[in-house]
């Protein structure tokens, strides 16, 4: 028996048991591109973190209030003493960072050999997804460009409770207003991380070894 032959018995005796309807009848499902997915190991929160400290990120939570001591504390844990900011990056956030130089491109874009030297950035973020850990920066302002992102070793990262979103689709539908506009988007799964054939993992290879991620909580 050839090992073809082989595999499709194995497949045929594995369906024995299934009705023979057609796929198309057997189930209706009900679908609108974009909304919520059900997520049924926890509420949508709680699936975001548990999935971003999955890649070995560092994963805080704070009240609005708490966010600047939140960032200072950040840079601390990672042991950044200079960090580059978005343009559009809320100042007031900064206000606990003692002992932190931070640098902007307010006088014109950083070479890639300057960023390099910097320890840190600092963002906002526009979106994230529960299901795969996924948090996608859209470039806004507060974001500043993909280069800020990607050179320094760290990334502390803000993100909103109300930007956390249950699936890639739902996230997409929200992305739409920076898609049209023709901003990047750079979508972020954990620290930047590869591994070989022999699965050795290394980190920092394509961007931040280090992502710490203060998630925002609002409301009640």
């Amino acid at each position: 028996m050839s090992a073809k032959s082989e595999i499709m018995d194995r497949i045929r005796s594995a369906l024995t048991d299934v009705p023979d309807v057609r796929a198309a009848d057997d189930v209706e499902v009900v679908w609108r591109y974009g909304q919520p997915v059900q997520l049924p190991e926890g509420n949508v929160l709680e699936v975001f973190i548990e999935r971003v400290e999955d890649y070995h990120a560092t994963v805080v939570s704070c009240v609005a209030d708490d966010l600047p001591d939140a960032i200072a504390a950040g840079l601390k844990a990672t042991g950044a003493t200079t960090a580059v900011l978005p343009a559009g990056l809320d100042r007031d956030w900064l206000s606990a960072a003692s002992g932190v130089e931070f640098t902007t491109e307010d006088a014109g874009p950083l070479s890639a050999d300057e960023l390099n030297t910097l320890d840190a950035v600092v963002t906002a973020s526009a979106v994230s997804v529960a299901e795969t850990g996924t948090i996608v920066l859209d470039h806004s302002p507060d974001q500043g460009r993909r280069a800020l992102t990607l050179v320094p070793d760290r990334h502390v990262c803000v993100v909103r409770s109300g930007q956390v979103v249950s699936g890639v689709p739902e996230a997409v539908a929200r992305l739409r207003g920076a898609v049209e506009a023709g901003r990047p988007l750079t979508w972020i799964s954990g620290p930047s991380a590869t591994s070989d054939i022999e699965l050795s993992r290394v980190e920092g290879v394509h961007g931040p070894r280090q992502l710490y991620v203060i998630l925002v909580r609002e409301g009640n």
